[in-house]
Protein backbone atom coordinates (compact mmCIF):
# COMPACT_ATOMS: atom_id res chain seq x y z
CA UNK A 1 0.00 0.00 0.00
CA UNK A 2 0.61 3.52 -0.73
CA UNK A 3 3.27 2.81 -3.23
CA UNK A 4 4.47 5.62 -5.02
CA UNK A 5 7.18 3.31 -7.13
CA UNK A 6 7.60 5.44 -10.63
CA UNK A 7 6.67 8.72 -9.36
CA UNK A 8 8.33 12.36 -9.48
CA UNK A 9 7.21 15.03 -6.75
CA UNK A 10 8.07 18.09 -5.89
CA UNK A 11 8.40 19.44 -2.80
CA UNK A 12 8.55 23.71 -1.97
CA UNK A 13 10.58 23.81 1.15
CA UNK A 14 11.38 20.42 1.53
CA UNK A 15 15.09 21.38 3.46
CA UNK A 16 13.63 21.19 7.23
CA UNK A 17 10.35 20.57 9.01
CA UNK A 18 7.41 19.35 7.41
CA UNK A 19 8.83 20.04 3.97
CA UNK A 20 11.87 17.27 5.38
CA UNK A 21 9.32 14.76 6.52
CA UNK A 22 7.30 14.58 3.59
CA UNK A 23 10.87 14.79 0.85
CA UNK A 24 11.15 11.74 3.15
CA UNK A 25 8.94 9.44 3.14
CA UNK A 26 7.77 10.28 -0.46
CA UNK A 27 11.34 8.88 -1.15
CA UNK A 28 10.98 5.80 0.85
CA UNK A 29 7.72 5.27 -0.58
CA UNK A 30 9.79 5.07 -3.91
CA UNK A 31 9.33 8.22 -5.67
CA UNK A 32 11.85 10.32 -7.39
CA UNK A 33 12.26 13.86 -5.21
CA UNK A 34 12.73 17.10 -6.44
CA UNK A 35 13.44 19.79 -3.88
CA UNK A 36 13.41 23.22 -4.26
CA UNK A 37 14.61 25.44 -1.59
CA UNK A 38 15.67 29.02 -1.12
CA UNK A 39 19.62 27.76 -1.74
CA UNK A 40 20.49 24.06 -2.29
CA UNK A 41 22.24 24.00 0.83
CA UNK A 42 19.55 23.98 2.88
CA UNK A 43 18.08 20.76 1.32
CA UNK A 44 21.72 18.50 1.83
CA UNK A 45 20.87 17.23 5.14
CA UNK A 46 17.07 16.24 3.00
CA UNK A 47 19.19 14.99 0.34
CA UNK A 48 21.95 12.70 2.71
CA UNK A 49 19.34 11.13 4.52
CA UNK A 50 17.20 10.32 1.58
CA UNK A 51 20.48 8.97 -0.32
CA UNK A 52 21.60 7.39 2.93
CA UNK A 53 18.12 5.05 2.54
CA UNK A 54 18.39 3.97 -0.74
CA UNK A 55 16.33 6.59 -2.26
CA UNK A 56 16.22 9.42 -5.49
CA UNK A 57 16.51 13.06 -4.19
CA UNK A 58 18.02 16.28 -6.22
CA UNK A 59 17.65 19.92 -4.96
CA UNK A 60 17.18 23.29 -6.88
CA UNK A 61 18.07 26.45 -5.08
CA UNK A 62 15.42 28.77 -6.26
CA UNK A 63 12.82 32.03 -4.60
CA UNK A 64 9.24 30.66 -5.19
CA UNK A 65 7.80 33.89 -4.53
CA UNK A 66 10.29 34.84 -8.18
CA UNK A 67 7.76 33.65 -11.15
CA UNK A 68 10.39 33.44 -13.77
CA UNK A 69 12.92 31.19 -11.52
CA UNK A 70 10.16 29.17 -10.69
CA UNK A 71 9.39 27.88 -14.28
CA UNK A 72 13.26 27.97 -15.26
CA UNK A 73 13.00 25.01 -12.33
CA UNK A 74 10.29 22.92 -13.33
CA UNK A 75 11.77 23.05 -16.70
CA UNK A 76 14.58 21.42 -16.00
CA UNK A 77 12.76 18.84 -13.71
CA UNK A 78 10.28 17.72 -16.74
CA UNK A 79 7.05 16.14 -15.85
CA UNK A 80 5.84 15.35 -12.77
CA UNK A 81 3.29 13.83 -10.98
CA UNK A 82 3.17 14.94 -7.24
CA UNK A 83 2.99 18.59 -6.20
CA UNK A 84 3.72 19.50 -2.36
CA UNK A 85 3.30 23.55 -1.91
CA UNK A 86 5.29 23.56 1.37
CA UNK A 87 7.20 26.35 1.57
CA UNK A 88 5.75 29.54 3.52
CA UNK A 89 6.70 31.85 6.04
CA UNK A 90 5.36 32.55 9.60
CA UNK A 91 5.04 36.47 10.78
CA UNK A 92 3.45 37.56 14.55
CA UNK A 93 1.45 40.31 14.61
CA UNK A 94 -2.00 42.27 14.48
CA UNK A 95 -3.88 43.82 11.29
CA UNK A 96 -2.34 47.35 12.97
CA UNK A 97 1.32 46.00 14.16
CA UNK A 98 1.75 44.61 10.92
CA UNK A 99 3.95 46.74 8.42
CA UNK A 100 3.06 46.91 4.93
CA UNK A 101 6.56 45.19 4.12
CA UNK A 102 6.34 42.32 6.70
CA UNK A 103 2.62 42.18 4.58
CA UNK A 104 3.82 42.01 1.27
CA UNK A 105 7.05 39.56 2.06
CA UNK A 106 4.17 37.07 3.84
CA UNK A 107 1.72 37.36 1.18
CA UNK A 108 4.68 37.23 -1.80
CA UNK A 109 5.80 34.06 -0.25
CA UNK A 110 2.70 32.36 1.27
CA UNK A 111 0.41 32.65 -1.42
CA UNK A 112 2.15 33.96 -4.56
CA UNK A 113 4.39 30.74 -4.16
CA UNK A 114 2.03 28.78 -4.53
CA UNK A 115 0.45 30.47 -7.09
CA UNK A 116 3.88 30.21 -8.99
CA UNK A 117 4.15 26.45 -8.90
CA UNK A 118 0.77 25.56 -9.64
CA UNK A 119 1.11 27.85 -12.99
CA UNK A 120 4.69 26.06 -13.48
CA UNK A 121 3.62 22.24 -12.49
CA UNK A 122 0.16 21.69 -13.72
CA UNK A 123 1.12 21.60 -17.37
CA UNK A 124 3.74 19.19 -16.45
CA UNK A 125 1.19 17.59 -14.13
CA UNK A 126 -0.99 17.42 -17.13
CA UNK A 127 1.70 15.76 -19.76
CA UNK A 128 2.45 13.05 -16.80
CA UNK A 129 -1.03 12.16 -17.06
CA UNK A 130 -2.52 13.77 -14.56
CA UNK A 131 -1.58 13.71 -10.38
CA UNK A 132 -2.00 14.78 -7.18
CA UNK A 133 -1.42 18.26 -5.70
CA UNK A 134 -1.11 19.13 -2.07
CA UNK A 135 -1.12 22.88 -0.62
CA UNK A 136 -0.04 23.50 2.96
CA UNK A 137 -2.63 25.68 4.69
CA UNK A 138 -2.75 25.81 8.96
CA UNK A 139 -5.38 26.20 11.37
CA UNK A 140 -5.27 29.81 11.31
CA UNK A 141 -7.05 29.33 7.69
CA UNK A 142 -9.96 27.39 10.18
CA UNK A 143 -10.55 29.13 13.17
CA UNK A 144 -9.02 32.70 14.55
CA UNK A 145 -5.61 32.67 16.10
CA UNK A 146 -4.29 35.88 17.89
CA UNK A 147 -1.77 37.88 16.37
CA UNK A 148 -1.20 36.12 13.23
CA UNK A 149 -3.27 38.61 11.04
CA UNK A 150 -1.47 37.91 7.49
CA UNK A 151 -0.27 34.41 8.28
CA UNK A 152 -3.85 33.73 8.96
CA UNK A 153 -5.05 35.78 5.92
CA UNK A 154 -2.03 34.20 3.61
CA UNK A 155 -3.39 30.28 4.61
CA UNK A 156 -6.70 31.05 4.01
CA UNK A 157 -6.13 32.01 0.16
CA UNK A 158 -4.44 28.70 -0.21
CA UNK A 159 -7.03 26.91 1.52
CA UNK A 160 -9.59 28.75 -1.38
CA UNK A 161 -6.72 28.29 -3.73
CA UNK A 162 -6.98 24.34 -3.14
CA UNK A 163 -10.64 24.22 -3.73
CA UNK A 164 -10.57 26.35 -6.96
CA UNK A 165 -7.97 24.60 -8.42
CA UNK A 166 -10.00 20.96 -7.75
CA UNK A 167 -12.63 22.03 -8.91
CA UNK A 168 -10.97 23.42 -12.22
CA UNK A 169 -8.88 20.11 -12.98
CA UNK A 170 -10.85 17.55 -11.84
CA UNK A 171 -11.45 16.11 -15.63
CA UNK A 172 -7.91 15.75 -16.22
CA UNK A 173 -7.65 13.43 -13.54
CA UNK A 174 -5.43 16.15 -11.16
CA UNK A 175 -6.15 16.02 -7.76
CA UNK A 176 -5.79 18.82 -4.70
CA UNK A 177 -6.16 18.96 -1.65
CA UNK A 178 -4.74 20.79 1.70
CA UNK A 179 -3.75 20.29 5.18
CA UNK A 180 -3.87 22.15 7.85
CA UNK A 181 -1.82 21.81 10.62
CA UNK A 182 -1.49 22.96 14.19
CA UNK A 183 1.48 23.74 16.51
CA UNK A 184 4.30 20.87 15.18
CA UNK A 185 7.37 20.70 16.40
CA UNK A 186 10.49 21.90 13.66
CA UNK A 187 13.29 23.90 13.97
CA UNK A 188 11.21 27.05 13.66
CA UNK A 189 9.41 26.28 17.08
CA UNK A 190 13.04 25.41 18.90
CA UNK A 191 14.63 29.09 17.46
CA UNK A 192 11.22 30.74 18.28
CA UNK A 193 11.95 29.49 22.11
CA UNK A 194 15.54 30.29 21.84
CA UNK A 195 14.80 33.92 20.39
CA UNK A 196 11.78 35.07 22.72
CA UNK A 197 12.17 32.87 26.01
CA UNK A 198 15.65 31.99 26.17
CA UNK A 199 15.85 31.45 30.39
CA UNK A 200 12.49 29.42 30.38
CA UNK A 201 12.83 27.06 26.93
CA UNK A 202 11.12 24.16 28.85
CA UNK A 203 8.64 25.64 30.73
CA UNK A 204 7.34 27.60 26.91
CA UNK A 205 7.24 24.26 25.09
CA UNK A 206 5.32 22.84 27.54
CA UNK A 207 2.97 25.45 27.26
CA UNK A 208 2.86 25.71 23.61
CA UNK A 209 2.64 21.76 23.98
CA UNK A 210 -0.36 21.70 25.64
CA UNK A 211 -2.52 24.26 23.62
CA UNK A 212 -3.41 21.26 21.76
CA UNK A 213 -6.10 19.49 23.64
CA UNK A 214 -4.25 16.29 22.74
CA UNK A 215 -1.19 17.55 24.73
CA UNK A 216 1.42 17.59 22.86
CA UNK A 217 2.86 19.08 19.27
CA UNK A 218 2.32 17.03 16.17
CA UNK A 219 5.88 15.70 15.13
CA UNK A 220 6.81 16.22 11.08
CA UNK A 221 6.36 12.79 10.60
CA UNK A 222 2.71 12.41 11.63
CA UNK A 223 1.94 15.25 8.87
CA UNK A 224 4.35 13.56 6.33
CA UNK A 225 2.37 10.37 6.66
CA UNK A 226 -1.02 12.36 5.84
CA UNK A 227 0.57 13.90 2.37
CA UNK A 228 1.81 10.43 1.86
CA UNK A 229 -1.98 8.86 2.17
CA UNK A 230 -3.45 11.56 0.06
CA UNK A 231 -0.03 11.50 -2.72
CA UNK A 232 -1.26 7.83 -3.15
CA UNK A 233 -3.73 5.88 -5.21
CA UNK A 234 -5.60 4.76 -2.54
CA UNK A 235 -6.45 8.37 -1.57
CA UNK A 236 -7.84 8.40 -5.67
CA UNK A 237 -11.21 9.32 -4.14
CA UNK A 238 -10.32 12.02 -2.79
CA UNK A 239 -10.15 15.86 -3.72
CA UNK A 240 -10.94 19.61 -2.97
CA UNK A 241 -10.81 18.54 0.99
CA UNK A 242 -9.19 20.09 3.72
CA UNK A 243 -7.50 18.16 6.14
CA UNK A 244 -6.62 19.59 10.05
CA UNK A 245 -4.18 17.84 11.57
CA UNK A 246 -4.41 19.33 15.07
CA UNK A 247 -5.08 17.16 18.25
CA UNK A 248 -8.46 18.67 18.27
CA UNK A 249 -7.38 22.53 18.36
CA UNK A 250 -10.35 23.20 15.60
CA UNK A 251 -12.99 21.19 17.79
CA UNK A 252 -11.91 20.45 21.26
CA UNK A 253 -10.84 24.07 22.54
CA UNK A 254 -13.95 25.36 22.87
Amino acid sequence: MFSLKNKKAVVTGGGSGIGRAIATILAKQGAEVHIIELGTEHAQDTLDEIKTNGGSAFSYGCDVSDHNAVHEVFKQIGNINILINNAGIAHIGKADTTEEADFDRVMRVNVKGVYNCLHAAIPQIRLAGGGVIINMASIAALIGLPDRFVYSAAKGAVKAITMSVAKDYIGENIRCNSISPARVHTPFVDGFLQKNYPDNIPEMFEKLSKTQPIGRMAKPEEVGALALYLCSDEASFITGCDYPIDGGFTTLNN
